[in-house]
């Protein structure tokens, strides 16, 4: 994409009504624009980010057998008084009216919808167990929304739902999803813990909650070292081993931590104080068991192996996509932006030409642009070069290709790494060697 077309508004001065980094940030770099209390538009580079973090999502769901589907934002109230939480949900809860007068309801999660529709198709034991999921547009109309999408009305969010037939199997699957969620996280590039946590309206017996850990988080959290320590994606655990979930409930288990809510200070106490560590977390999964609660009350059975029908256990699984966005820029920027994972960034590089107009600066830039139109982000704009530098660490591209007078003579650009700010000139060949452009 040209600079010079794109739609991306940047801000030069602090919007009075942005109170943490991450929402000064989004709106700053043209990422997202409020529409009104808790809604936001997302803007050309901000959704690329969105879908970036939806595909890793799904990519790592679909590698434990979680199969994709799409439900619809709106529904019917009934749904929800078949399963008692109609008239306990809350204010929270967005309700409406169609024209004949029916009560609908614009969603906050889907435990009913899906029940009900597992409950009308999979009809034997055989068919278990499975796992749906999707990525959709949710409404909660927050009391008070703040932090731009870290705390708003209207999010995007991955939920899934589990279908098991016994205890062992549900509680089987919901450490496989933790394990995948895990994995998600370490491809985010942040630093995800899982924490034991309430299990609120949704209900249920096990429940852990996914916190990034940032200055601005609204939980404070303790934890040992060993989080830190353990690579997800070399620790060498197979989801679809027993023995390897088992060792990751042993970890769980054995490697503490708790948000404030849950902090056991006699639990605390037996973590060597070397290994204590502490600080404010986000929360941006969270995960639940909860047996029959839904099955039982809608229900939903299948035959058993012996022909008596049965209540499936089910469990839910939630990831906040679009607060992930927001908690990304807590935990990754500085004084001048944003700084991206490699993973998740709207674009690969920022292509910054430094002298628009000059017949060697504008072929050799050409020649660059040419190679990935699609995930390079080319400043063709004619401004000073200062604000090309500014605009490019304000929007955090993960590598910055400057390209000048006196080093496209020479065949050579100036390749900048956003994260460590090192900076080093480099043949031509070399540079899109680097970037995996060559």
């Amino acid at each position: 994409m040209r600079l010079s077309q794109a739609f991306q508004p940047t801000l030069k001065e602090v919007p009075a009504e942005a109170q943490i980094a991450s929402h000064r940030l989004m709106l700053r770099a043209g990422l997202v624009r409020q529409t009104s209390s808790g809604i936001y538009t997302w803007l050309p580079a901000g959704l690329r980010v969105l879908r970036n973090i939806a595909t890793i999502v799904r990519q790592e769901q679909d590698k434990i057998g979680g199969q994709e589907i799409l439900m619809p934002t709106v529904q019917s109230a009934e749904l929800w008084r078949r399963s008692g939480r109609y008239d306990a949900y809350g204010p929270e809860m967005l309700r409406i009216e169609d024209r004949q007068g029916r009560e609908m309801l614009y969603g906050p999660t889907n435990e009913e919808m899906v029940t009900d529709l597992f409950g009308s198709t999979v009809k034997s034991y055989r068919e278990l167990p499975k796992m749906l999921y999707h990525i959709q547009w949710k409404f909660r109309d927050e009391i008070r929304p703040r932090f731009g999408v870290m705390r708003g009305r209207e999010f995007y969010m991955k939920d899934g739902y589990s279908f098991d037939l016994s205890y062992e199997d549900a509680v089987s699957s919901y450490y496989r999803i933790m394990l995948s969620y895990l994995k998600i996280f370490r491809r985010l590039g942040v630093q995800a813990v899982p924490m034991a946590a309430d299990t609120g309206p949704i209900g249920g017996e096990l429940s852990h909650e996914f916190l990034v850990l940032a200055p601005t988080g609204e939980s404070e959290v303790f934890y040992d070292a060993g989080w830190d320590e353990i690579d997800w994606d070399s620790i060498g655990l197979d989801p679809q081993k027993e023995d390897d979930l088992q060792k990751l409930r042993e970890i769980v288990k054995t490697t503490y931590s708790a948000t404030d809510e849950k902090h056991d200070l006699s639990a605390w106490e037996s973590v060597p104080e070397s290994r204590r560590r502490g600080g404010r977390g986000i929360e941006v999964g969270h995960i639940f068991y909860f047996g029959t609660k839904y099955t039982e009350a809608m229900g939903v059975e299948v035959n058993g192996a012996d022909g008596a029908p049965l209540h499936p256990h089910m469990g839910s699984y939630g990831i906040g996509v679009s607060r992930l966005v927001g908690a990304i820029i807590e935990a990754s920027h500085d004084e001048a932006g944003i700084i991206w994972p490699e993973e998740v960034a709207p674009y690969r590089a920022a292509l910054l030409n430094l002298r628009p107009g000059d017949e060697l600066c504008d072929k050799l830039c050409e020649s660059i642009y040419s190679r990935d139109p699609e995930g390079l982000l080319y400043d063709d704009r004619a401004d000073r070069a200062g604000v090309k530098f500014n605009d490019a660490d304000l929007m955090g591209h993960p590598w910055q290709i400057i390209v000048g007078p006196r080093g496209a003579k020479a065949g050579m650009v100036e390749l900048k790494h956003r994260a460590t700010g090192e900076r080093s000139e480099l043949p031509l060949d070399d540079a899109l060697a680097k970037l995996g452009l060559g």
